[in-house]
């Protein structure tokens, strides 16, 4: 089990070996998340899916306070050229072991630039497995076949999946793949943000029970254990 704390869009920490672990850093420009300020937020590690801007927008701030930035090669790139120097690269496929856990960067089928136009490496997902814990952060991702090697490796606790379509996956596409990666509980992100990815969390969450999937859709700044 894992304490997990939302902070919107695709941004979450997780407690895991008394390290905290920050996903996709986009708070500030987030106008759903006008209530959090980051400075309630210390990670130690920061773990990037890929260099969008709605998942990279706060990153620099938590480099620049000594977070270690974990991400594609290219990414830790950029994020060297801004004058920080605390990162760890990976790229698909590569294994890391870390002081919270493992981590195995796994492939996601998106773009990825940063809004300045550099080109941020292939986007990815990160499947994390700590002695408490295992669970897959997909990124943003369409549904892929090759999830089910994923769960041929790994028996996962929850799955973290994007469901507001358009620009990745929908609640459809987030079922197959729960199933594909053999998982029960997904948490749902990357939803309602905006106007292209505005769903019905009802239809949503009865879609998932209909299938014998718990949907967990957290709220804002609260703090759950999975």
């Amino acid at each position: 089990m894992a304490n997990i704390v939302f902070y919107g869009h695709s941004c979450f920490e997780v407690e895991l070996g008394g390290k905290n672990i920050l996903f996709d850093p986009f708070i500030t420009d987030n106008p759903l998340a006008n209530e959090i300020s980051l400075n309630q937020i210390h990670p130690d590690y920061v773990l990037v899916s890929h260099a969008h801007g709605d998942h990279t927008g706060d990153l620099l701030h938590f480099a620049q306070k000594g977070s270690v930035v974990v991400a594609i090669h290219e990414i830790c790139e950029w994020v060297g050229k801004q004058g920080n120097s605390v990162y760890h690269p990976m790229n698909i496929g590569g294994k890391k072991s870390f002081d919270f856990g493992e981590v195995h960067m796994v492939q996601a089928i998106h773009s990825s630039s940063f809004p300045d136009g550099t080109y941020g490496g292939l986007a990815a997902g990160f499947v994390v497995k700590s002695s408490a814990v295992c669970f897959y952060f997909a990124g943003d991702t369409a549904v892929y076949s090759d999830m089910a090697l994923l769960a041929e490796e790994y028996i996962f606790d929850f799955v973290v999946l994007p469901i507001g379509d358009n620009y990745t996956m929908g609640i459809d596409g987030a079922i197959k793949a729960a199933k594909l990666l053999q998982c029960k509980k997904v948490m749902g992100v990357h939803y309602n943000t905006f106007g292209y990815i505005i769903i019905d969390t009802e239809e949503a969450i009865n879609k998932f029970k209909s299938e014998g999937i718990e949907l967990i859709l957290p709220q804002l700044n609260t703090k759950y254990t999975v």
